[in-house]
C-alpha cells in the first residue's frame, strides 16, 4: 500500500508539473514494472520454493526411484514392532540410516538384543546405520502397577502424590517426583499422557492445579479421557523441575551399555541450559571410547528454548521435540520456533531434526494430509533429518511409515530453493571467510553451474564435508573418509567408522570408508587410485553414470583443490 501510495504521489506531481500526456503515460507503464517486479521479488525470497511456476500436471507423473531414498535422513525408534531382523532390514532399505535407542523404557538386556540384530540387518542388507542413544532425563511418570485402565471424568479431582506405595487410581496419581509440591501453584496445567504425547482428548489429559496438601498437588480434570499401561508421562507446562538433566541412571546406561556399543550419538533429553551438554560432553570424555560421540541437545521446554542460541553454540546438533514442547507453548508458536531455530542450525552448520510428524501412522497405513504437509514443509525449512518415535517403535506400519516419510522427503527436496537458500548463508557467513567455508561453498557452487551428479569430498574427520553439506548442494555429498592410525600407548588403531556413520544424520550427506592405505591428502593433483574407488562405488550405487560431470573436494599437501572431471563413456 505505501508503494502504490508513493506511485500515486509521484504521478500526480509529475503529471501536475509536466502537463504531458505522453509523459504521463510512461510514468505509469515504467512504475507499474517496478511495482511487478519488486512484488514478484519479494514473493520469491519469502519462501523456499522454486521460483519456475510448477507446471500442474507434473505433480502426478510418478516419481523416478534413486539409490539414496531421500537427502532428508531418517532416524527410527526402536522398539516392539521393529526389533526382528527381518523387519529392521526392511527399514535400511526404506532409508532409515539412524537408530535410536530410547532408555526411558526397555533395559540395557532388551535394547541389546535389538541392537545386535540390528548389526545382523546392517551386514546383510549393506546398509549403514549410526546408533544414537536417547537419555530419560528427568523425565516424571506415574506408575500403574496394576495396569488396569484408569477412566477419569472432566470436572473430577485427582491428587499426584509422591507416594509411589499408592495404587494408581482414578482418584490418585503416585508420581516420582518429591519437589512438584514446591514448583507449581494455583492455576498451573499439567499433562498426563501414555508413551509418548498423542494429543488425543481420549488418551490424554490435563489438569489444572487447584491447591497444594503439603507435597502432594490437588488437581481438576479438565477432559474425560481412559489410560492404559504400567507408566504414564507426566509434563508440567512451563514450570522448571529441579532434577539433573543426566540422571544417575543415564550415567549407568551410558557407561555400560554406551561404552559396550560405542554410540555415534547422545540424545541429551530436557537439554535446558549450555551446561548441561558441557557437563555431559565432560562425562562422555571421561569414558575414553565416548570421547567422539556426539551430543544432540533435546530442546524440550520453555527454558530450552530460553536458552537456545548458548546451547546451539555448546552441542553438536539439535533434536526439536516437538511434543513436549507443543504442551509449552501455545498451538500457534511451535511453528514459528521451529521455523527460527531450524534456520539457527543451518546457519551454524549443525544438524537439526524434527519429530512428531506422523503420529497417525502408528495406527494407520497412511498420514494425515496435514502430517504429509508437515513433513514437506520441515524438509523446506531446511531440516536434516526425521525422527520417528512412535511410529516405529510401537507403531503397526514401521516401514511403510518410514518409506512414505522419505517419499514425501524426496518430493520436498525437488521444490527447494537451493539458489536462495545458497545466497542466504554466504551472506550470513560474511567475509573474509575461513580457508574451509571457502572451498566448500565454492565446491557447491561449482557442481550446481556444471550441473554435477555428485561432489566427491576426501575427508578425515569429516569437518569438510559437513562443511559443504552445510551449503545444500542438490546433489548428493559423497564423503569419503580415510581412516588414520592412532595409538593410546597401548595398541594402535584406525579412527574413521565414527566420522562416517556420524555423516549419517546430515542432510545430502553420504559417508563411505575408504581403505586406510589410502591418504586423505595427495602430494599430486591426481591421487587415481582413491579416486577410482570412490567413483567405482558411486556407479555401483547408480549415483554417477557415464559422461556425469563430477566435483571433487580434496587435499593437495597443504592446499585444498576442488576440480572438475567428466566420466568417460
Amino acid at each position: 500500500y505505501q508503494l502504490l501510495f508513493s506511485f500515486a504521489l509521484s504521478v500526480i506531481s509529475s503529471f501536475s508539473i509536466k502537463k504531458n500526456f505522453s509523459f504521463f503515460f510512461f510514468l505509469i507503464q515504467k512504475k507499474l514494472i517496478q511495482f511487478v517486479n519488486f512484488t514478484n521479488k519479494t514473493m520469491h525470497s519469502n519462501h523456499l520454493l522454486l521460483e519456475e511456476p510448477i507446471r500442474m500436471a507434473s505433480i502426478l507423473e510418478p516419481s523416478k526411484a534413486g539409490f539414496f531414498p531421500a537427502m532428508t535422513k531418517i532416524v527410527g525408534t526402536l522398539g516392539a514392532k521393529s526389533r526382528s531382523v527381518e523387519v529392521l532390514s526392511a527399514c535400511l532399505k526404506a532409508g532409515m540410516s539412524v537408530a535410536r535407542f530410547d532408555f526411558s523404557l526397555g533395559d540395557t538386556k532388551y535394547h541389546q538384543e535389538t541392537l545386535e540384530n540390528l548389526k545382523s540387518a546392517i551386514k546383510s542388507t549393506k546398509k549403514l546405520c549410526s546408533v544414537m542413544l536417547d537419555t530419560a532425563g528427568p523425565e516424571l511418570t506415574v506408575l500403574n502397577k496394576s495396569e488396569k485402565p484408569i477412566s477419569l471424568e472432566a470436572d473430577a479431582s485427582i491428587t499426584l502424590t509422591p507416594d509411589e506405595g499408592q495404587e494408581a487410581s482414578s482418584e490418585v496419581f503416585p508420581i516420582n517426583f518429591g519437589g512438584l509440591s514446591k514448583a507449581v501453584k494455583k492455576g498451573d496445567t499439567i499433562f498426563i499422557g501414555q508413551y509418548l504425547f498423542t494429543g488425543s482428548e481420549t488418551t490424554s489429559v490435563w489438569l489444572e492445579v487447584d491447591q497444594v496438601k503439603g507435597d502432594d498437588v490437588v488437581c481438576i480434570v479438565k477432559n474425560s479421557a481412559t489410560l492404559t499401561g504400567s507408566l504414564f508421562t507426566l509434563h508440567a507446562a512451563q514450570i522448571h523441575i529441579d532434577l539433573p538433566t543426566l540422571s544417575d541412571k543415564d550415567k549407568k546406561v551410558i557407561s555400560t551399555w554406551g561404552v559396550q556399543n560405542k554410540i555415534d550419538f547422545l540424545s541429551l533429553s530436557f537439554t535446558r541450559h549450555a551446561e548441561d551438554v558441557r557437563e555431559a560432553r565432560e562425562f562422555l570424555c571421561k569414558l575414553g571410547d565416548l570421547s567422539q560421540t556426539l551430543i544432540f541437545a533435546k530442546i524440550e521446554n520453555e527454558e530450552g528454548l530460553t536458552h537456545f542460541d548458548d546451547i546451539l553454540q555448546e552441542a553438536d546438533g539439535i533434536i526439536l521435540s516437538r511434543g513436549n514442547l507443543g504442551i509449552d507453548l501455545p498451538p500457534e508458536k511451535v511453528f514459528l520456533f521451529q521455523k527460527a531455530a531450524v534456520y539457527k542450525c543451518n546457519m551454524a552448520g549443525k544438524p537439526a531434526v524434527v519429530t512428531r510428524v506422523v503420529d497417525s501412522m502408528t495406527d494407520n497405513l497412511r498420514p494425515t494430509r496435514a502430517e504429509a504437509t508437515d513433513v514437506a514443509n520441515a524438509v523446506l525449512d531446511g531440516t536434516d533429518a526425521i525422527l520417528l518415535g512412535a511410529e516405529t517403535l510401537r507403531g503397526l506400519y514401521p516401514i511403510e511409515t518410514i518409506s512414505t516419510v522419505g517419499r514425501i522427503c524426496a518430493e520436498a527436496e525437488k521444490v527447494f530453493n537451493q539458489d536462495l537458500y545458497f545466497k542466504r548463508t554466504v551472506k550470513f557467513v560474511g567475509e573474509p571467510m575461513s580457508h574451509l567455508e571457502s572451498i566448500a561453498s565454492s565446491a557447491v557452487r561449482a557442481a550446481i553451474k556444471v550441473k554435477a551428479s555428485v561432489i566427491i569430498c576426501f575427508t578425515s574427520s569429516g569437518r569438510a564435508a559437513r562443511l559443504i553439506a552445510k551449503y545444500r548442494p542438490t546433489m548428493p555429498v559423497l564423503s569419503v573418509v580415510i581412516p588414520r592410525l592412532k595409538t593410546n600407548q597401548l595398541k594402535w588403531s584406525f579412527t574413521g567408522a565414527f566420522e562416517a556413520r556420524q555423516s549419517l544424520i546430515v542432510r545430502g550427506l553420504f559417508p563411505m570408508l575408504a581403505d586406510p592405505r589410502h591418504p586423505a591428502e595427495s602430494t599430486n593433483a591426481s591421487n587415481e587410485s582413491v579416486l577410482k574407488v570412490a567413483l567405482d562405488h558411486g556407479k555401483a550405487s547408480g549415483v554417477v553414470k557415464s559422461h556425469d560431470r563430477v566435483v571433487i573436494c580434496q587435499k593437495v599437501g597443504d592446499a585444498s583443490v576442488v576440480k572438475i572431471i567428466e566420466l568417460e563413456g
